[in-house]
């Protein structure tokens, strides 16, 4: 199976650096993450791209990024000192989650950060007084685009049209910049039309805003962009050309500045999280299917595989018959259960101390770890 996403070279490199580390742990793959973020600027070539921190917050990534000329966004100030210690400019940083506390506001702005994302009444007036003259994206509500995404981003970020139109008079009241407008697909989105149906809508109000004497200037169309998982997607170049037609298609020469945050998109093939097996074991005597217990789960990596969400591809070493497993974690937490509805199958020699390979994992598992659950330490994360 690894040969479908890394090829023989990669594999053996893996393969030999893995041997001397003890498991759990997650490889990344910085060239696979260079050729990613050349690929969108070929593909995107009008685009400010400004990575998701979040996805794989690693210094060296960051490092990385920042010598290919990206930008960043950031969720929290945590997240800003990170890419600010790392000598990037704050007039390269995105500051999008709309959730944030004033006082962070405040120390972001004295920072240097005049770009800000919001959808909210209580949000805009904390930005007024906190951020005064910053540039406002302003976050669209997607509930039905995003349904089709693996991982949905709706209902807690953006707002209804209408109150987007309210907050934008508001903010240009307040003295702030209304800037353009945001919007997310949903995380790991393989329905490329939910482009077109943003980008229809933020046309709309794109017009309707104008007519308020307030001339919005940029687009911001997140992220969404898949990685390779069990279930294979377009290739990048695939939803660039349907995204840029959907961009001529509504906005005609008047394609505003556009914007995307990639975080999945840019990392996630880049990274392979290496696990052994602690326990093989099965229910009852008469039990079809086994039990296999690994040193990494929910809790330490793989927390999107609740509701068997993102279904990682995974290899292993043994060859032979192969029957249905059910795949959990470490922790006594019956929570860490990875995938028992979804159909794996790994073979009959399998035994305990074996190693599990979870491909295509560079995105929000490192990030994901949680800090001693139960004992177990975060995710050592290598880069080669």
């Amino acid at each position: 199976m690894y040969r479908n996403y890394y090829s023989p070279d990669e594999w053996k490199n893996i393969l030999e650096f893995s041997a001397k580390q003890e498991t759990p742990f997650l490889v990344v793959l910085l060239d696979r993450v260079q050729d990613k973020f050349a690929t969108f600027r070929t593909n995107f070539p009008q685009a400010k791209i400004y990575y998701a921190v979040k996805a794989s917050p690693g210094t060296e990534i960051l490092a990385l990024l920042r010598d290919l000329g990206s930008y960043f966004d950031i969720a929290s100030i945590y997240e800003l000192d990170q890419v600010l210690d790392l000598g990037i400019s704050p007039d390269h940083v995105s500051f999008g989650n709309t959730i944030k506390k004033a006082k962070h506001v405040r120390e972001a702005y004295e920072k240097g950060v005049r770009l800000f994302a919001s959808d909210s009444e209580a949000d805009i007036r904390h930005l007024a007084k906190e951020a005064p003259g910053s540039r406002i994206f302003f976050r669209l509500l997607m509930d039905a685009v995003t349904s089709d995404s693996d991982w949905p981003l709706s209902r807690k970020f953006g707002c209804q049209p209408r109150m987007l139109v309210e907050l934008v008079a508001l903010a240009a009241d307040l003295g702030l910049e209304p800037y353009g407008i945001s919007f997310h697909v949903g995380s790991q989105q393989r329905e490329i039309p939910a482009w077109d149906a943003a980008i229809e809508q933020v046309k709309g109000l794109f017009e309707q805003i104008a007519k308020k004497n307030i001339h919005l200037q940029a687009m911001n169309m997140g992220g969404g962009f898949p990685a390779d998982y069990l279930i294979k997607s377009n290739p990048l170049s695939v939803y660039a050309e349907e995204i840029n037609r959907y961009l001529g298609l509504h906005f005609g020469d008047a394609i505003p500045q556009i914007y995307l945050e990639p975080g999945r998109g840019l990392t996630g093939d880049a990274g392979i999280l290496v696990s052994e097996v602690v326990l093989i074991s099965k229910k009852s005597r008469t039990d079809l299917k086994r039990w296999i217990y690994t040193d990494v789960g929910i809790f330490n990596g793989l927390m999107e595989t609740i509701d068997e969400s993102i279904k990682y591809p995974i290899y292993t070493e043994k060859t032979g018959e192969i029957g249905d497993v059910i795949l959990a974690g470490p922790t006594c937490d019956s929570l860490d259960i990875i995938y028992e509805h979804f159909k794996y199958e790994l073979p009959l020699s399998l035994e305990i101390g074996d190693r599990i390979y979870w491909l295509s994992t560079g995105a929000y598992t490192a990030s994901y770890s949680s800090v001693e659950f139960n004992g177990f330490p975060p995710l050592k994360v290598y880069y080669l």
